[in-house]
C-alpha cells in the first residue's frame, strides 16, 4: 500500500519521490486508488496559502496566489494536458473516422501549443481565479479554504472511474498503463479515500450549514462527476479511439472548474 501511495505522489507531484526497485504495470496502475490521497497534497497547497493570504490581502490577490501554489504543485501537468486535448478536438474531421482520431493523436504529441489550446488554458485559469475570488469575497476564509482543499481530491478521484471505464487511445505512454489495469477495487478504494477527506470536512460543518447539507454537498458532487466521467469516456472515445494521460489531465481541470461551480451555486 505504501508503494502504491508513494508511486502515486511520483507520478502526478513535483516531489522528489522516486520508488526504487522493480516496478510493474500493475503497481502502477494500482497507484490510482490513492490519487485523492494526492489531491489531499494539492488541496493543502493551496488551501493553506489562500488562508493565510486572505487574512491580510483582497479576495482577487489571495485567489492568484492560491492558484499560483495549485498550478506549482504539479508544475501545470494537468494543464499541459488540458491544452493538448483542446488542440487535439481542434482538428476537423474529414470523414475518415480512423484518419481523424491519428491525426488527432498525432497533434496532442506536438510540443507546440494550437490556438485552441491557448484558449482552453486561459479560459479554465480566468474561470478558477474568478470563482475561487467569488468564494473568498462571498465565504468565511476558512470555508473558502476548505473548499480549496476538497477541490483537488475530487478532481483526482474523478480520474479513476474513468480509467476503469475507458479503454486506451495509444498503444505506448502512462496513460495506457493506467486503463488497461484498472480494477473495480481501484474505484472502491479512491471513493474511500475520497469519503474520508469529505467527513473530516462536513463534520465540522466547514462546507455547509449542516453536517447533513455539507455531506449531501459532497455526495452529489461525487454522483455528478461518475456521471461526467461517462459522458466524458465516451465522447474522448469516439473523437480519440480511446482515452490517454493527457486527457486525464484535462479530466482533471475540466472538473476542478465545475467543483467551483457548484460551491459557487451551494453555498
Amino acid at each position: 500500500m505504501i508503494k502504491r501511495l508513494l508511486l502515486a505522489f511520483q507520478f502526478l507531484t513535483v516531489l522528489p519521490i522516486r520508488v526504487k526497485g522493480d516496478v510493474t504495470d500493475k503497481d502502477v496502475a494500482s497507484a490510482a486508488a490513492f490519487f485523492p490521497a494526492v489531491g489531499a497534497f494539492q488541496g493543502l497547497a493551496t488551501a493553506v496559502p489562500a488562508f493565510l493570504a486572505a487574512k491580510v490581502l483582497p479576495p482577487d490577490v489571495s485567489a492568484v496566489i492560491a492558484l499560483l501554489f495549485l498550478v506549482l504543485s504539479n508544475y501545470g501537468f494537468d494543464l499541459d494536458g488540458l491544452a493538448d486535448t483542446f488542440d487535439g478536438l481542434a482538428i476537423k474531421s474529414t470523414g475518415d473516422a480512423d484518419r481523424d482520431r491519428e491525426k488527432r493523436l498525432l497533434v496532442m504529441k506536438d510540443s507546440a501549443t494550437g490556438a485552441m489550446g491557448v484558449i482552453a488554458l486561459i479560459v479554465t485559469i480566468l474561470l478558477k481565479f474568478v470563482l475561487m475570488k467569488t468564494l473568498l469575497a462571498d465565504l468565511s476564509v476558512i470555508r473558502a479554504a476548505v473548499l480549496f482543499f476538497l477541490m483537488p481530491v475530487f478532481s483526482k478521484w474523478a480520474t479513476v472511474p474513468a480509467m476503469y471505464h475507458g479503454s486506451s487511445g495509444r498503444n505506448d505512454g502512462l496513460g495506457r498503463i493506467f486503463v488497461e489495469h484498472a480494477r473495480l477495487r481501484d474505484v472502491v478504494l479512491a471513493t474511500s479515500v475520497l469519503s474520508f477527506f469529505c467527513l473530516v470536512a462536513a463534520l465540522p460543518r466547514l462546507v455547509g450549514p449542516s453536517a447533513a447539507a455539507a455531506l449531501a454537498f459532497c455526495v452529489f458532487l461525487l454522483v455528478l462527476f461518475y456521471a461526467f466521467d461517462l459522458l466524458a469516456v465516451r465522447f474522448l472515445g469516439k473523437r480519440f479511439g480511446g482515452l490517454t494521460g493527457d486527457h486525464f489531465g484535462a479530466l482533471t481541470e475540466t472538473t476542478e472548474v465545475i467543483f467551483l461551480l457548484a460551491a459557487c451555486v451551494w453555498l
